[in-house]
């Protein structure tokens, strides 16, 4: 019978490893151990009063500890919440506040310290307790009880699949984060699509480098591997360094990052012999066509462009292993679900023919938690769900994403995709990462402007490069101004946003110079 809940997901009679944390000694988990683990530890969520849609914050780095509790959480019915531990105490109050979450979880040792989420938690009335692996299992050592006060040895539950197992927040380009509810039923049909996408088995194993609080880790990199039979490499955090050391000492068999992961690791020493590689998956943002064939020519393995959303429990599309036709340039074909290009009244267009790209499947969320007028406007009559991403189907059927409708350039009436001026620019010798953006312009209402990563030890200026770009690219879409910076402003979890990089840009451009 096929799995329903992530509760029968996996194996938990298999003697096969299933997580192995890196150190010394690494840590090696089999299926067996990890059911146990996970039964284990849900026993005490019951214990201390977690019950179904109790909101339950997971502030803990990639761990075994992370791995088990986020799984006990859902098998609790109750809602993990997965939070970055790099926040702030303001952004932990955010999210606390805005699942009403009964209780924190946070790393051994966060409560002597009043560490931020700790704080937040308490400012909420949210119990604490800290999480910890203690060699035999892991351990839920609650600090303070909050609002769960009185409300100890709740029944142990059992998942169902309308369950809401997972619950996280879109980063979003403009306003407040949308809370985005997302079911066993929405994951289980994710980790599907991604095992039949890359025909994983249990022979193979991959190198987790995506945070776990976020829906590209915890569904590619985690989750449908596991429900593959295959195993999964935990590492803390992503570190170019360790990364081969790992990859080859482990048996890796593929990795999914984005694409600043993958240029890091084109910079970093290469191993020799290069290990062999299954294949390379890269998603969350953008690839350029000129990353892609370095990252197969290095490393001498098919590289996957795919494309996700944390509102369709992350995949939506990918190019297919070989035979199949890998397209730089394009996040390939619908996996598992129905992808559409519609226009603003929910039209298909004519193939080949820009407009939103739209998505439908079991594995997309049904509407944001608390919030009719996001939902209104994100759903076409027919049930798509509107990704707010501009594209095109070619001929083949291929996915082409010619950049974010609201973050489109309107020069005058053109509409500019920034993303083909990155991969245009991307293609100087000497820049090592280009953003485009829309400034404001008083006579076309928008304009370009362009910031730009200098490559190590070389030199560019803005006039240079524009006459460079004017062999290729039309007139109009030249930049006003190009800014040059040392780092580029990104996310947590790697991704660039551009309404971000500009308001640095912008703000770099107007503090005052120091006088000479």
């Amino acid at each position: 019978m096929a799995p329903t809940t992530l509760e029968n997901a996996f194996s938990t009679h298999s003697t096969s490893t299933a997580v192995l944390v890196p150190g010394k000694p690494a840590l090696s988990i089999s299926y067996q151990k990890l059911a146990a683990d996970v039964k284990a530890f849900q026993q005490q969520l019951a214990r201390v009063g977690v019950s179904p849609q109790s909101a339950v914050s997971i502030a803990l780095p990639n761990t075994y500890e992370f791995v088990v509790s986020f799984l006990a959480a859902s098998w609790q019915r109750a809602i993990a919440a997965p939070l970055n531990p790099a926040y702030k105490q303001s952004e932990f109050e955010f999210y606390i506040d805005d699942l009403q979450s009964a209780i924190a979880l946070v790393p051994k040792g966060a409560f002597a310290q009043d560490a931020a989420a700790v704080r937040a938690a308490r400012k909420y009335n949210a119990a604490i307790a800290e999480c910890y692996y203690n060699g035999r299992e892991v351990v839920l050592d609650v600090k303070e009880t909050g609002k769960l006060s009185g409300n100890g040895n709740a029944p142990v539950e059992s998942a169902q699949p309308n369950d809401v197992a997972l619950v996280l927040h879109t980063s979003g380009t403009t306003g407040r984060p949308k809370a985005v509810p997302l079911t066993h039923r929405n994951l289980l049909r994710t980790m599907k699509n991604i095992q039949a996408t890359y025909q994983l088995t249990p022979a193979d194993r991959t190198m987790l480098v995506m945070p776990l609080f976020h829906v590209h880790g915890l569904l590619a990199g985690f989750l449908s591997p596991l429900a593959s039979g295959g195993s999964v490499i935990v590492s803390p955090k992503f570190s170019a360094s360790e990364f081969w050391k790992d990859f080859i000492q482990h048996k890796a068999t593929w990795y999914t990052a984005v694409p600043t992961i993958h240029q890091i690791l084109l910079k970093s020493p290469i191993p020799s012999p290069v290990p062999q590689i299954r294949f390379i998956r890269s998603c969350s943002s953008p690839l350029s066509p000129k990353v892609f064939h370095e990252l197969e020519k290095t490393f001498k393995a098919p590289v996957l462009e795919a494309y996700a959303m944390t509102e369709a429990s992350h995949q939506m599309t990918s190019n297919p292993l070989p035979p199949g036709k890998r397209q730089p340039g394009s996040v390939g074909i619908g996996q598992g679900v129905e992808i559409k290009i519609l226009d603003q009244e929910g039209n298909e267009v004519p193939q080949g023919k820009e407009a939103e790209i739209c998505i439908r499947g079991e594995n997309v969320t049904k509407g944001y938690l608390n919030n009719p007028s996001a939902n209104a406007s994100s759903f076409t009559k027919g049930g798509f769900f509107r990704t707010g991403d501009q594209g095109k189907k070619d001929p083949d059927g291929y996915v082409i994403i010619t950049g974010r409708i609201k973050e489109l350039i309107n020069k005058g009436g053109e509409k500019i995709s920034p993303i083909e001026l990155d991969n245009v620019i991307a293609q100087h010798p000497t820049v090592a990462e280009a953003v485009s953006f829309a400034l404001e312009d008083e006579m076309y209402g928008q304009d370009v402007g362009v910031a730009v990563v200098v490559k190590d030890g070389q030199k560019l200026d803005g006039t240079t490069l524009k006459t460079w770009m004017a062999d290729r690219v039309a007139k109009f879409k030249l930049p006003k101004k190009v800014f040059f910076t040392d780092i580029m402003p990104k996310t947590a979890t790697g991704k660039v946003q551009r309404r971000l990089v500009a308001e640095a840009m912008l703000k770099k451009d107007l503090a005052p110079k120091a006088k000479l």
